[in-house]
Formats: structure tokens, C-alpha cells, sequence
């Protein structure tokens, strides 16, 4: 077990601060460009491997199923074994699907290979962010990993619709998975300047992770079936259904568990949990609005993939500046605010796109409502990670970033899932399937993005903090972080 005396105090200090930066920032990178680079791939999968249309959603759903259901999981795995080990471990176990992907002979390994990833994913992602706090001591230092790492979240996307075309286009589908193997292994190689931090005793709930694992997947399955079938989904509805009842089964045997997997104390905390939620809402707009505009490119406006991905190359920019200025803003600025002023932007700029017609316009509607879209997103993710993830006990500090992982990647999955299943319902209710029906349908279903973006907008005016952050615990918060103690414990009286 590691002792307090072998970590270094100051780990930043102790070494290049950059090289944990990057390493932090990768394994971002690495885990969201996995949402969107296998995207402009699947026509050349499907057509050399010979996969019927019903089993080519799953090349990405079993991605996001995997690594939706279990990030939960990995954040108390790494709670418990060791965040940078469980970080190590994880980008090890998606270095190896990645290259069985790549290597898949027919589409039943592939999207075994994708599971694995999404398992991969599931690990080091939660533990990624944890690992900003022990790594990063002072704020300044924080705030700037804080900022790459939200950065990643949106770039990621981006990157990955361009290295799919490119890869795609110049070589083979194949190296959308080879990639990840040498920038894995790079990662691995840096992640020993990362402060694996002290060792914490318990035991894994087996119950509870059985419990949460099976109601995560169970919904997780089921938002995918409405985006593949539409809301009339009878499946999807006993999927739902089965997902609350382990789900509140689950929240009944923590609240008497010796060893949590999820502490409920973490959501007596208002704005931890108005965190969440927005964070929830934060994804739903922004990515539903990301897929519709695709789509818009290709089918309506005629972009090929790689001309698809270069075009969003704006929404890049946004995320870097809103990332940027985020930090600065929380300085002044309650964090209630800032992720507010954000979804108000995000809503803006879904608004925005809502008016497109058949005749593209990009330069003075597609890009400047794109990057609109984006200012708003990072600097709403920057807000809503302060939120849920600084003061936090130390031993809680990888379940609390998973739970915001958790509701960015569901949100993910509901934006898909709704605004695809918006745009196709309005779209087949037209009786058009050509050009104008589809706009028609991608135009409501922006604007049902928009609404959800300023609903979001008003829920971090109500649940989040309306004082300005200052990234440190306070004297209080530091006695709680001691092995046995809960937030919401009085520290004078360890038994209470």
C-alpha cells in the first residue's frame, strides 16, 4: 500500500508539469475521438466485411454501451485500486481493442472489439479527471489541466470526423483502430510522471456494481433503440422500466452499504447535483445538434466526409475559446453563471442552425452558428467539472467525476436519440424524402435542441452555486476527506 510519505507534495512542482498535462489530455482525447471516428468509416466496413444493415449501428452503439454503463464502475475501481493504476489499466485493455479491431475479420469481432474499448474507456476516463486534482495541487495549474481536459471532450469529435476521412480515404478503415495503438502506448509511457496518490481500504460493493451495471446498460440500450427505431419502440419502453426499478433498487441498497459504490452523500451536496443534471442537459443539445448538421452536410448539402470534417473545423475553435476563457470567468463569476451563459449561447446557436434551407449557406449561417454552439459548450463543460469535482473528498473524488462522465455520455446518447427520432418523425410526416423533407425534419428537431439548451440554462440558475469557486477545500472538507468520514458529517463527531 502506498503510504503519504511516497507522494510527492507537490507533484507539479517535482517535475515537467507538461508531460502529466499531456497525458491527461490524451487519454481525453483518446476515449471521445472513439465516439466519432469509426462514424465516416462504416460505408467502407460495411461494404468489405459484408454487414447487414441491421448490425452496423452496433460498430458504435457497443461503444457507447460499454462505456456509458460502466463508467460508474471505473471511477470506484479507481476510487478503491488506484486511480492511475485503474487509468493504465484502461487505456492497456482499449490499446487491445483497438488493435482486434483493426484486425477484425468479420463484424461480430469488430463489435466485440468496440465493447472491449468501450470497457477501456470506461476506466480511464473517470480516473483521468480524478487524477487532475492529486496531480495539480495549485489552481492555477488545475484550472489550465481543467481547461485542456473539457477542451478534449468537444475537439475530440471533431478530430475524429477528420482523421476518420483522412484515414479513411488515404489508407484503410482499418487504421481508424490502428491509431489508437502507438497513441496508447505513448500515454502509457507518460502516465508514470502521474501521482498515483494514497491507496484507500474497502471493499467493492458487488451487489450495488452488479445493480448499477446492469440498470446503466439496460438504459443505455434502451436510448439506442429510439435512436435506431424511433419512439414506438415497445422494447425500448420495458427497457426503461427495468432500468428505474435497478436503478432505485440500487440507490436503496447503498443507502445502507458499509462500502458504497455510490456515497448518497454525494448528492446532498445541491450543487454537485444541479451539476449533473445541467451537465445531462449540456450534452443533449449540443451533440444531437452535432449528428443533425452532419447529416445535413451530406445528404442535403453534398459534402463528402472528409469535406464534412474540415467544415466543422470551427466548432474546434469554439471549444478551445470557450475552454480558454472558462477559468478566467470562474474567477470573477459563480459557476451558475458561467455553465448558464453557456447553454444560453448553446441555445442561441441551435436556434441558429434551425433555419437552414436547401440551398447551404455555410460562411454566414453553418459556421458562425457552430462556433456559437461550441463557446457555449466549453465553457459550460468547464463550469459544471468545477462544480462536481473540486472540494470533493479525496476517496470520492473518481465516483463524483464519473458520475459527471456518466451523464455527459447518456446525455450523448439522448441528444442522438432525440433528434434523430425529431428529424425523422417530421420527416416521414411530410411524406417528402427528398431534400425539403429532410430540412424540414432537421430544422424542428435543432429547434427542439434549442429548447433544451435553454431549459438547461435556466436548471444551472437554480441548482448550481452562486458563489465564486475557489477551487480549494476548505477547513472543513479537508477534516471530512479522513478515512470514515461522510460530507454532511459534523468532523467534532466522527459518530454521528
Amino acid at each position: 500500500m502506498t503510504t503519504p510519505s511516497q507522494v510527492p507534495s507537490h507533484p507539479a512542482r517535482t517535475g515537467a508539469g507538461l508531460v502529466p498535462l499531456f497525458v491527461i489530455a490524451t487519454a481525453q482525447l483518446m476515449v471521445v475521438l472513439d465516439d466519432s471516428i469509426v462514424n465516416i468509416a462504416l460505408p467502407s466496413i460495411q461494404s468489405e466485411l459484408h454487414v447487414a444493415p441491421t448490425l452496423l449501428p452496433w460498430v458504435v452503439n457497443a461503444y457507447i454501451l460499454a462505456f456509458g454503463a460502466l463508467l460508474l464502475l471505473g471511477g470506484r475501481i479507481g476510487d478503491l485500486k488506484g486511480r492511475k493504476r485503474t487509468l493504465q489499466v484502461g487505456i492497456a485493455i482499449f490499446i487491445v481493442g483497438s488493435l482486434v479491431g483493426g484486425l477484425g475479420l468479420n463484424v461480430e469481432i469488430l463489435i466485440a472489439a468496440r465493447a472491449v474499448q468501450g470497457l477501456g474507456a470506461a476506466l480511464a476516463a473517470p480516473n483521468a479527471l480524478a487524477l487532475i486534482a492529486t496531480t495539480f495541487p495549485e489552481r492555477t495549474m488545475r484550472d489550465k489541466a481543467l481547461s485542456l481536459y473539457g477542451a478534449m471532450s468537444g475537439i475530440g469529435i471533431v478530430i475524429g470526423l477528420l482523421l476518420g476521412g483522412i484515414l479513411t480515404d488515404l489508407l484503410d478503415w482499418r487504421w481508424v483502430f490502428f491509431i489508437n495503438v502507438p497513441i496508447g502506448l505513448l500515454v502509457l509511457l507518460g502516465s508514470r510522471t502521474l501521482v498515483a496518490g494514497q491507496r484507500r481500504t474497502g471493499r467493492m460493493d458487488s451487489l450495488g456494481a452488479v445493480l448499477i451495471t446492469t440498470g446503466m446498460v439496460a438504459l443505455v440500450y434502451a436510448i439506442t433503440r429510439f435512436g435506431e427505431d424511433g419512439f414506438g419502440d415497445p422494447i425500448a419502453y420495458v427497457l426503461v422500466g427495468l432500468s428505474a426499478i435497478l436503478l432505485i433498487v440500487f440507490a436503496l441498497t447503498q443507502r445502507n452499504s458499509r462500502n458504497p459504490l455510490v456515497p448518497l452523500s454525494l448528492f446532498r451536496d445541491r450543487n454537485r447535483t444541479g451539476a449533473y443534471l445541467t451537465m445531462l442537459g449540456l450534452a443533449i443539445g449540443p451533440m444531437g445538434t452535432f449528428y443533425i448538421i452532419t447529416l445535413y452536410m451530406q445528404q442535403v448539402a453534398g459534402f463528402s466526409p472528409l469535406t464534412t470534417g474540415l467544415s466543422w473545423l470551427p466548432f474546434a475553435v469554439g471549444i478551445i475559446l470557450g475552454a480558454g476563457i472558462a477559468p478566467k470567468l470562474l474567477l470573477k463569476a459563480a459557476p451558475r453563471y458561467v455553465a448558464a451563459l453557456g447553454a444560453l449561447l448553446g441555445a442561441g446557436g441551435a436556434f441558429w442552425f434551425s433555419t437552414i434551407t436547401v440551398e447551404p449557406n455555410y460562411w454566414t449561417l453553418t459556421a458562425p452558428a457552430m462556433l456559437l454552439v461550441a463557446v457555449g459548450f466549453g465553457l459550460g463543460v468547464i463550469a459544471l467539472t468545477q462544480a462536481a469535482v473540486y472540494g470533493v473528498a479525496d476517496d470520492r473524488a473518481g465516483v463524483a467525476s464519473a458520475l459527471l462522465n456518466s451523464a455527459q455520455q447518456i446525455g450523448v446518447a439522448l441528444g442522438l436519440a432525440i433528434l434523430a427520432g425529431v428529424a425523422a418523425s417530421i420527416t416521414a410526416g411530410t411524406g417528402d424524402r427528398g431534400p425539403q423533407g429532410l430540412v424540414d425534419g432537421y430544422s424542428t428537431a435543432l429547434l427542439v435542441g434549442a429548447g433544451v439548451l435553454l431549459a438547461t440554462s435556466v436548471l444551472a440558475l437554480l441548482t448550481l452555486n452562486g458563489r465564486v469557486s475557489t477551487g480549494e477545500k476548505t477547513a472543513q472538507e479537508l477534516e471530512l476527506s479522513k478515512p470514515g468520514m461522510r460530507i454532511g458529517d459534523d468532523p467534532r463527531h466522527p459518530n454521528a
